[in-house]
């Protein structure tokens, strides 16, 4: 029988402009989801750590990150 001891996913997620938006009505919706997803993980307790965040030329918001998998242990990942 196997157990699964640590797990986390890596993602690269890429939150993007809504089309037929002016440039600056889409950054700060663009922000704000960024902000609620980053709610979203405090407010569900998943386990995280950000690794990188960058804003694109295009004006979508590029975030790299380190999540806990389902409910399994993180073991040393995010240290």
């Amino acid at each position: 029988m196997k157990r699964v001891q640590a797990a986390c996913i890596c993602q690269t997620l890429r939150f993007l402009p809504k089309e037929g938006w002016n440039r600056s009505e889409s950054a700060v919706l663009v922000r704000q989801e960024v902000e609620q997803y980053k709610k979203n993980l405090e407010r569900y307790h998943i386990l995280h750590r950000i690794v990188e965040e960058q804003e694109q030329p295009d004006g979508s918001i590029l975030v790299k990150i380190i999540r806990q998998h389902n409910a399994s242990p993180v073991g040393n990942y995010l240290d």
